[in-house]
């Protein structure tokens, strides 16, 4: 009869997400680890058999959340364009609170293991779910008619997703909550003029000579 394991996989996976979140890949040490897990060296090895293992399976979960958060955010909304645009301006009230940092996971792992290829990869890899998934999401809102049809949704959900990560970002720095508000409501304002690409539209209008800068 096989053993039924001593650990609850679900709560060590969460633990391990916090403590590499909060310290990197490469500050946390097996002796962290085992502290944050509860767990024997041993144990840790037997269950995932690495720290390299652990890490992406902390990434994959991760990953795994933030797509499921933008799901339910579509799927409770009445308008896809609106539900971005709300995500953007919920980002004001970032906080650590019971999370290490409010900045991504992923930006932070993909900044620290530069050198590392394979990690490197994996998140990237990550990164690019998130990016399917708001790619997604945007040809939603061109179904529903709220943005232009010829317009490039992969375009828009890279830009959407500099948008998301670069505001958790600044959340990190930004000690004014009104000024931070207010940053979370100009890029949604911009995610709501989203037009066509720059082809089918007509171009600017010449200004006639004299009458730059006047009235």
């Amino acid at each position: 009869m096989a053993r039924t394991a001593s650990y609850d996989r679900d709560q060590a996976l969460d633990a391990a997400m916090t403590l590499f979140w909060l310290k990197g890949y490469h500050a946390t040490s097996l002796k962290d680890l085992e502290g944050a897990l509860k767990m024997k060296p041993g144990s840790i090895y037997a269950a995932f058999q690495s720290k390299e293992a652990l890490f992406r399976a902390t990434l994959e979960r991760y990953c795994a959340r933030m797509a499921k958060d933008l799901d339910a955010l579509l799927d409770a909304a009445a308008s896809p364009l609106e539900a971005l645009r709300g995500h953007l301006v919920s980002l004001a009230n970032l906080a650590p609170g019971d999370r290490p940092s409010s900045a991504c996971m992923l930006v932070k792992s993909l900044l620290e293991v530069s050198q590392d290829e394979d990690l490197r990869a994996a998140v990237k890899d990550h990164l690019d779910t998130i990016q399917a998934r708001l790619a997604d999401a945007v040809r939603r809102a061109q179904a529903a008619g709220e943005i232009p049809p010829d317009a490039d949704a992969e375009r828009i959900a890279r830009r959407l997703q500099v948008y998301i990560f670069g505001l958790k970002v600044q959340a990190q720095r930004e000690t004014d909550p009104a000024r931070m508000a207010e940053l979370c409501r100009d890029l949604a304002d911009e995610l709501g003029r989203i037009e066509g690409p720059p082809a089918s539209r007509p171009p600017p209008r010449e200004r006639q000579p004299g009458r730059a800068g006047g009235a």
